[in-house]
């Protein structure tokens, strides 16, 4: 999945929907704990309800990795459910890794060439060397943490070094690293008024917007400062999607709340 097959797909399907795939066994419905794999099938039933409405999928990794290996075989063949039925769509690994450039490399290994993800979240706080690995892959992109949505983002985030935030020395110098057109960013939706001053770092690069919805965010101020020349968004819906029911018609009712994103999103692409 290159960038310009991103694009298509934004314009084609009207949307910039991005669905976490974050699943609790305590909040799915009662009736699939009796299957052999509940994760997978109550995956596969979201995307089937929501995959004409969305350009992405992003499961959280904890999700699955809480669960053993029960859990990272659910999450193998859930992406291997996407990848061969619904190949036009941007998978991401919410994994957050980052670490020194050896493990970096087994990481990146791990999630594009054994899981074949298109995209995964690193985390910038070890530097260039830390990234780089994830980068030298042809073809795949990597999301840095950027400016997040939870409080403790006041913790870093905002500090300030030659009157400038640390999160805006994060932008600025991840585009000086080696193949650094491959970088993705992480903007919370609740930071949407920090858009301005993110674009003006990173004018052209994508941006995974978690926080729409359940955390309060505005999907209209995200597109007002977010949007660029080829879209750049990838907005993210997890539990407002995913567990829209708790009974039987659970899958229904995720493609009925995904519809109603991209309904929403398409004013704003047109």
């Amino acid at each position: 999945m290159n960038i310009q097959k991103l694009i298509q797909q934004i314009e084609k399907k009207k949307s910039m929907l991005s669905v976490g795939l974050d699943v609790d066994l305590d909040k799915i419905p009662k009736h699939l704990l009796d299957l052999e794999d509940p994760i997978f099938e109550f995956n596969k039933a979201i995307i089937d309800a929501t995959q004409a409405y969305c350009v992405a999928y992003k499961p959280n990794i904890a999700f699955y990795e809480a669960y053993g290996l029960k859990g990272w075989k659910s999450l193998k063949r859930t992406i291997e459910y996407i990848n061969a039925y619904y190949p036009e769509q941007f998978t991401i690994a919410d994994a957050k890794r980052g670490d020194i450039g050896n493990t970096s490399s087994r990481y990146a290994k791990a999630f594009f060439e054994d899981l074949n993800f298109d995209s995964i979240t690193v985390a910038p706080y070890m530097g260039k060397d830390s990234v780089e690995p994830f980068l030298e892959f042809e073809g795949k992109h990597t999301i840095l943490l950027g400016l997040t949505s939870n409080p403790g983002a006041e913790d870093f985030q905002f500090l300030k070094s030659d009157a400038e935030f640390l999160f805006e020395s994060v932008l600025k110098t991840s585009q000086t690293w080696k193949n650094s057109q491959q970088l993705m960013y992480v903007i919370g939706a609740t930071k949407a008024d920090y858009l301005k001053t993110v674009r003006k770092l990173v004018p052209n690069s994508f941006l995974l917007i978690p926080g729409v919805g359940a955390q309060g965010g505005s999907l209209e101020e995200v597109c007002k400062f977010g949007l660029n020349e080829n879209y750049g968004l990838l907005i993210n819906s997890s539990r407002g999607i995913i567990y829209a029911s708790s009974k039987e018609d659970f899958a229904d009712k995720a493609g009925l709340k995904a519809l109603e994103l991209q309904a929403e999103m398409a004013k704003y692409i047109n």
